[in-house]
């Protein structure tokens, strides 16, 4: 019923993965991506300057970047996941661009990429083939899979996602081809100006709070369901699954948070039970097919989900 990926057309900066004589392969000792880690490290510096630069900022830019943030947040909720990855639901072409703006705002890579990591996760979730696998602790899953060298299987198996439909897709295909200039454009200059033009707000302010701290925060954010969602909650859907439901993560990852759901079915348009508390996607989504803009919305029935509980389920389900 979901998406199952089989085939890729191709995947850029391939490595291969070392060989011993006999044939073997030899242990993965990750080499660190030194400048990605001195990004990174400048980056929090920057979002922390950011928040200090605040309360002199003016009312409106704070209220502005919690806007900024939203919009790029649910951007990458409904579009880049719900939408692009899992094909949970159908979007009219104003919609698509829409949230391929706000994606490109998000700053995490180009819509391609992050479309086949995202399957590549879950169909080698936890394996030495996720992208950003929890087996290998917090800090790995959370950031530091972007500091370091992929694991050869991520690379190879990475080959094997079919992308057919995303390839095929001509807006999908001109992001991914002039992704650094509508970044640069999309995430930066645009958020920057609009304050200093339109309420003379300084423009370092805006520089650091409108674009750091936002990027930084909102990064640390999505973040959160890699990390936090796959180790601290509970497993009410299938305990056999790392994946858990939190809370915590669904409020400030926009109801992204209620991952053993999801992961359990990752069709499911709302990536959690219906009418789970805080997802706010969830809500937006209602009202966006009320408006015509999406239809075709994929949901579990409930007596699918029932039986999963009851076979796979920890215990923790209120239906016990």
């Amino acid at each position: 019923m979901g998406y199952k990926p089989e085939n890729i057309n191709g995947i850029e900066n391939i490595d291969s993965a070392e060989i011993f004589e006999k044939g073997e392969t030899k242990p993965f000792k990750a080499k660190i991506a030194w400048p990605n880690v001195l990004g990174f490290v400048l980056l929090h510096l920057a979002c922390l300057y950011g928040l200090f630069l605040l309360p002199r900022a003016k009312l409106l830019t704070s209220f502005y970047t919690l806007f900024l943030m939203h919009f790029s947040g649910l951007s990458v909720t409904l579009g880049a996941h719900r939408l692009w990855s899992h094909r949970s639901y159908k979007a009219t072409l104003p919609l698509k661009l829409i949230l391929l703006f706000g994606q490109t705002m998000s700053g995490q890579n180009c819509l391609w990429v992050w479309v086949r990591d995202h399957r590549q996760h879950h169909k080698y979730s936890d394996t030495d083939a996720d992208p950003h696998n929890s087996s290998r602790g917090f800090f790995f899953c959370h950031i530091g899979w972007l500091m370091v060298q992929k694991h050869p299987e991520v690379l190879a198996k990475g080959r094997q996602i079919d992308m057919t439909d995303l390839t095929a897709d001509p807006y999908v295909m001109f992001q991914k081809r002039y992704y650094k200039t509508l970044y640069t454009l999309c995430a930066i200059i645009i958020p920057v100006i609009i304050p200093w033009y339109f309420w003379n707000e300084d423009i370092i302010n805006s520089l650091f709070i409108c674009y750091f701290a936002r990027y930084t925060l909102q990064l640390n954010f999505t973040w959160c369901v890699n990390s936090v969602a796959h180790m601290f909650g509970n497993k009410p859907y299938d305990k056999r699954i790392s994946p858990v439901e939190s809370t915590f993560v669904s409020i400030f990852g926009l109801g992204e948070g209620w991952h053993n759901y999801h992961h359990t079915f990752p069709w499911d348009c709302n990536a959690a039970e219906f009418g789970k508390d805080y997802n706010l996607s969830s809500r937006l989504l209602g009202l966006l097919e009320r408006w015509g803009l999406a239809y075709d919305l994929k949901v579990v029935g409930r007596q699918m989900m029932i039986n999963k509980i009851v076979k796979y389920g920890d215990g923790t389900h209120p239906v016990f």
